[in-house]
Parts: C-alpha cells; sequence; structure tokens
C-alpha cells in the first residue's frame, strides 16, 4: 500500500481509500460521493481526519494512509500505513463494546465512550500495512 495521491478513491471492492502522510502542508478533498453519502478528508504528515455527511468517522495522529475502509452496523476493518506508532480514533456506536484485532490478532474487547469515539494505538513500521478489524461484541 501507499499514500493515496488523490486523497480519497473507491475501490472496485466498494470499499473506499484516503490519506496521505507524506504531504508536508494540509490537503483537503470535501463533497466525494461514495454510496449516497458525503466524504471529506483532511490529511498531511501530522493528522488524517475522515468525515461522513459532516460526521466524524476516523482520525490519526500522526497522518496515515488506509485503505479499504468498510463500515458496517457490527464492523468496521481498514487497513493502515504510515511512517510511525500511530493513535487512532474512530466513531461507532455510543457506550457499546467492541472486540479488536490488529492484523488478526485480538488486542482484547473496548468500550466506545459516551460520545461514540474509541481509541487504539496502532504500531507501524514504514511501508508496511497493518489490518485493523473492530467488531461489536
Amino acid at each position: 500500500m501507499s499514500v493515496i495521491s488523490e486523497l480519497i478513491r473507491t475501490e472496485a471492492d466498494g470499499t473506499i481509500s484516503f490519506g496521505n502522510y507524506e504531504l508536508d502542508q494540509k490537503s483537503k478533498l470535501q463533497d466525494f460521493e461514495h454510496e449516497g453519502d458525503l466524504y471529506k478528508v483532511k490529511t498531511y504528515k501530522e493528522i488524517t481526519k475522515l468525515e461522513r455527511n459532516g460526521m466524524f468517522v476516523y482520525e490519526s495522529v500522526p497522518g496515515t494512509a488506509v485503505s479499504h475502509l468498510s463500515v458496517t452496523d457490527q464492523v468496521m476493518s481498514f487497513e493502515v500505513e504510515g511512517p510511525e506508532d500511530v493513535q487512532i480514533t474512530v466513531e461507532l456506536e455510543a457506550d457499546t463494546v467492541y472486540r479488536t484485532f490488529i492484523n488478526g490478532n485480538t488486542i482484547g474487547s473496548m468500550k466506545a465512550n459516551l460520545g461514540g469515539k474509541l481509541m487504539l494505538s496502532v504500531e507501524l513500521n514504514p511501508g508496511e500495512n497493518v489490518g485493523v478489524r473492530i467488531e461489536k461484541a
């Protein structure tokens, strides 16, 4: 995987990919239409953020490239790449327990806060992508 030079795109499998952690200055693209929703991405080396219909979906510090993001009522899954370890925040169902997997290995259960945000840290090596899967328990 590599950075998403167009900032956000639809993949052949119906998922989306977004983010470019190699940019020195903030770049954004809004009103990207995918399956009837409008997405907005802001990205550069310090942060990557995705919104759907004006609502928070994903944020990483520092910036990342995310591929094959899929979100259903039960599961959020994606692959992430970046130059260093990253803190990721995602929006899920409020006050709900989720099982989290990194590269297929469980890292345990976590509860989204009352605002629906769930935070996790992911260890990254430059040039390698890491699979993340978050399932409603």
